[in-house]
């Protein structure tokens, strides 16, 4: 009755979603690059370290006793293995974006953003005063914007692994940041768990130094198997987010479960990185050999030419008992087929899948 003409629309153009649960087929589409999302033993070591606690619940924000031994111990291990000063936990990626654009842009600084950063910076950086969106992954552009700022901070904003290309951040926006003094926020939620030879992400994968103006965002419903994000960064940055990062001193603190999860899972990580590497490095050759394309991340991003042929082409692999995504607009600007060629599917079922995709 209020929003029927706006659906009706959505229709027209093949842009209408609908909540659905798609069992027994084989899972090309999701974020769970290791397959720990399934991995019992995991389940079962999480509920066991959380017995060991007499609250298993947040309770309230992180400010007002809501922050967990266990939200403490995630957060000393992540920084620790990535070789940050301090973690800060958050509820979902989102809010750690917003958190972090929201409160570290102050009205004298200047906000920097690639074109295709994550919605939730997007929406975040309506919130700042003094903005400025480089052209995709081109770090040329962005220092021309940077020599041409009068602000009192510059703070950039890019993606280790952008989420619908498979594009990875260049190892020039790193020089760049401190040639300038730039704070420079990494969105590291899909490469983390995929790339760097320790699956640490885009600093171990260009095998950076850690400097203080660094900032790694990354979130646990991916390659970590769980909910919740995380924030990796200097003592000075995590205090100043903790007093003034709206979305992490007004919502309750990250589930404590969930934060043992991820904990379980990226101990395993941490342990089983080489096997885990070469098993994703295999499926991603596999795809590469089908598509007669190069890549070096786990997102392989297709056009389509149109939604109708997106949605086609995706009922046509559900028919055949795969499930990848149909990406359309706003997500994008061109629809795409998203395949993510994850451990816990066969590599014969990756190649067939990939096949389909492209076969008429």
């Amino acid at each position: 009755m209020f929003y029927d003409s706006e659906l009706k629309a959505l229709k027209r153009a093949n842009r209408f979603r609908e909540l659905k649960i798609y069992a027994g087929v084989k899972d090309l589409a999701s974020n769970d690059y290791l397959g720990l999302a399934g991995r019992k033993k995991s389940l079962k070591k999480a509920c066991s370290l959380l017995q060991k606690y007499k609250v298993f619940a947040p309770k309230a924000s992180l400010l007002v006793n809501g922050y967990h031994p266990l939200h403490k111990e995630f957060e000393e291990t992540l920084a620790s293995a990535n070789g940050f000063e301090s973690g800060l936990v958050a509820g979902s990626g989102f809010l750690a974006n917003i958190a972090l654009i929201e409160a570290l842009v102050r009205s004298e600084d200047e906000l920097f953003i690639d074109s295709e950063y994550h919605a939730s910076g997007v929406l975040a950086s309506r919130l700042v005063k003094r903005l400025k969106v480089f052209a995709h992954n081109d770090f040329k552009d962005l220092e021309a914007l940077l020599k041409n700022s009068k602000a009192k901070r510059k703070i950039v904003a890019i993606e280790g692994v952008y989420s619908m290309s498979g594009d990875i951040a260049k190892k020039e926006f790193f020089e760049i940041a401190l040639k300038y003094g730039a704070i420079l926020i990494v969105d590291e939620a899909h490469s983390s768990g995929t790339i760097g030879r320790n699956l640490l992400g885009v600093f171990d994968y260009y095998g950076l130094e850690i400097a203080p103006n660094f900032i790694k965002m990354g979130t646990l419903g991916k390659a970590y198997g769980s909910y919740g994000a995380y924030i990796l960064c200097s003592s000075e940055i995590k205090s100043f987010l903790v007093n003034r990062g709206k979305s992490i001193i007004y919502s309750t603190a990250p589930s404590v479960f969930d934060t043992a999860l991820a904990l379980t899972n990226f101990n395993y990580i941490l342990k089983n990185c080489g096997k885990l590497y070469k098993k994703l490095q295999k499926r991603r050759e596999a795809v590469c050999e089908i598509l007669n394309i190069k890549s070096n991340s786990q997102i392989f991003a297709i056009e389509t030419g149109s939604n109708k042929r997106a949605l086609e082409l995706q009922k046509k692999l559900l028919n055949s008992g795969f499930f990848v995504g149909a990406i359309r607009q706003p997500t994008v600007e061109k629809p795409i087929i998203r395949l993510i060629p994850r451990i816990g599917v066969k590599i014969k079922d990756i190649k067939e899948a990939a096949r389909l995709v492209i076969s008429d």
